[in-house]
């Protein structure tokens, strides 16, 4: 199966719903219009269906090896990542001053969308080391970030991120991994890590490890955690790499899913290097913050991952309708065939690819509008601006990673059920899909961590004043609607408008109720991300009716629009009406979650 990038949906997105001339006028974008995007998208198009997306089947079969403490990549991975390197994929979000080029996120989030679809496995090395990147940016000291960045960026190294430990998972509080101070600017870091991608490969000259530990005396908890930059092999002054550092792959993972991508258990101080006992790192920003500079690679990392969930359930889309076009199977229950037919002929076959497809475009607009809300909150002029674009940026994170990696389940499992009993056998490829699919609803946070987030800190907190913003938007497109005179408008409307009186129902509950009655609210956290999510795709994809259209209607691009059309009806028809029943769930059903008493289960 070959994969097509979805570029004209992707130019139609930052186009016609995320305002990418806008942000081609904001200071340091001036070159970054309709033209740049186009041209890069079909260039990364260009390499990933060629180069990327031939390893994907093979990286599943054949994911490479562990062996006394060094890991093996999939076969190609090195020489395709060289070629990514060299192409300056790794750079294309990335300031200048440090060689990158400095594209705003609008056009980077559907890049990663692209290299994710190819390969979900390859793409996670550099989706760490972008978010490795982003926390020096922000915390890095200027020799760290002159050291350290350019070759980062131009994919002579890559990165990590060092959370997890074994007895900690998710809960930081319990970081046990220590670091001891040299007197010379360094410190000796000793603990094991776990969980960490590609925290051991073959495909670049150095890893830059970036470690939670504690200093001596540090307070318990969160609050005594530092950051620590600890490279694979120490690093010169001008650059040149040293001697090896005390860090070391005891093992790696064998996985349901992402095969071919490595994920090391770290060991830290087991004088397994050049540089004697405790591994030599070095300070990010101050003592005791280093929970505070990670979640800058986390927030960085999330929305990355849920592109990674619209990129997979994308893969299994075309899969699918490739299938569904050459499987001959049964009469058309209309007989308008005589005989057996291609299977995309079948009407719950043509609902599963409608779902598919409808899912994959409403995440798709929706990050891509995130991702131009970034872009605005970091470069727009007028501070009262990027106060806002920021605020509904972090509103959209945990949905855009939450909602979209729940959604590649959903899709990626239909891509299987079209497949029937051949999506069962792994030689059809469509299995895959879904394994993959599974740990992007855990990892960067599961999918209750994400739903906690926004239900204490992007709505409780404000009393729900930046969902109650967002739902005016979402009036405000409503308007728009009710002022056509088609069916499919009208018809968008009626399940916009009733998923949107859901939602504010439910921000009201959620804001009144979290510190009253917390079990109550967060019996329904998952559902009302769920919600939320469900209606902010569903928005922009009525966005993207109005505006096909007004295309329709000039005579433009007559059976893309018509798609986007049937599309947009099909979510609100189909997805949007699941809505009012998951408000019930979330305000009449808590109850029912805690009824049952522990010993009971």
């Amino acid at each position: 199966m070959t994969y097509q990038a979805p570029v004209k949906d992707m130019l139609f997105c930052m186009q016609e719903l995320a305002g990418l001339e806008d942000v081609a006028k904001l200071p340091g974008f001036e070159d970054a219009g309709l033209e740049t995007a186009q041209a890069v998208l079909e260039e990364c198009a260009r390499f990933n269906e060629g180069v990327v997306a031939p390893l994907n089947f093979e990286g599943d079969k054949n994911p490479g090896g562990w062996k006394n403490g060094e890991v093996s990549t999939a076969p190609g991975f090195k020489e395709a990542f060289k070629q990514f390197g060299e192409g300056g994929w790794q750079g294309l979000q990335h300031p200048a001053e440090f060689d990158g080029q400095g594209l705003p996120k609008t056009i980077g989030a559907a890049c990663v969308e692209i290299l994710n679809s190819a390969n979900l496995s390859f793409a996670l090395c550099p989706l760490l080391t972008d978010g490795a990147i982003e926390a020096l940016l922000t915390a890095g000291t200027p020799e760290q970030q002159k050291l350290y960045l350019p070759r980062m960026i131009s994919g002579e190294w890559t990165g990590t991120m060092n959370l997890t430990e074994p007895q900690a998972g998710s809960d930081l509080a319990l970081v046990r991994s220590k670091a001891v101070p040299q007197g010379d600017g360094s410190w000796r870091i000793s603990g094991q890590k776990i969980f960490i991608t590609f925290g051991e490969h073959d495909m670049a000259d150095n890893i830059v490890h970036l470690v939670l530990a504690r200093t001596p005396n540090a307070p318990e908890g969160v609050k005594g955690i530092s950051l620590f930059l600890v490279p694979k092999f120490l690093v010169n002054a001008d650059g040149s790499l040293g001697k090896r550092n005390d860090v070391y792959c005891a093992s790696i993972e064998h996985k349901m899913g992402i095969k071919a991508s490595p994920t090391a258990v770290l060991v830290y101080g087991d004088d397994k290097g050049e540089v004697g006992p405790g591994a030599i790192g070095y300070l990010v920003g101050e003592e005791n913050r280093g929970l505070e500079y990670m979640f800058i690679m986390m927030n960085a990392a999330r929305f990355a991952v849920g592109v990674q969930g619209i990129a997979v359930a994308e893969r299994a889309y075309q899969k699918a309708v490739q299938y569904a076009r050459e499987r001959v199977q049964s009469r058309p229950v209309d007989g308008s065939l005589p005989g057996s037919a291609p299977i995309i002929h079948h009407p719950d076959v043509k609902r599963m690819l409608m779902t598919m497809r409808a899912s994959n475009e409403g995440c798709r607009a929706m990050a891509i509008v995130a991702a131009s809300a970034y872009d605005v909150a970091h470069h727009h002029p007028d501070a009262e601006v990027r106060k806002q674009n920021q605020a509904f940026y972090e509103f959209l994170v945990p949905l855009v990673k939450g909602y979209s990696t729940e959604m590649s389940l959903e899709v990626t499992s239909l891509g299987v059920q079209v497949h029937g009993g051949m999506g069962f056998i792994e030689e059809t490829g469509a299995a895959q899909y879904y394994r993959d699919a599974k740990i992007l609803t855990i990892y960067e946070g599961t999918t209750a961590i994400q739903a906690n987030d926004l239900v204490g800190r992007k709505t409780a907190r404000d009393g729900g004043q930046t969902a109650k913003a967002v739902a005016r938007l979402i009036e405000a497109t409503e308007a728009e609607l009710a002022k056509r005179d088609s069916a499919d408008a009208h018809a968008t409307l009626k399940r916009l408008r009733a998923a949107r009186e859901a939602f504010v129902q439910v921000v009201e509950f959620v804001a009144a109720n979290t510190k009253a009655k917390p079990n109550a609210v967060f019996a329904g956290s998952v559902p009302y991300l769920m919600l939320a999510g469900n209606l902010v795709a569903g928005w922009q994809l009525a966005r993207a009716l109005l505006v096909a259209e007004e295309r329709l209607a000039a005579g433009q691009d007559a059976a893309f629009m018509q798609a986007k059309i049937a599309t947009a009806r099909f979510y609100a028809e189909h997805l949007l009406a699941r809505v009012p029943g998951q408000r019930d769930s979330i305000i009449e059903g808590a109850d029912s979650v805690t009824a049952l008493a522990l010993e009971a289960f």
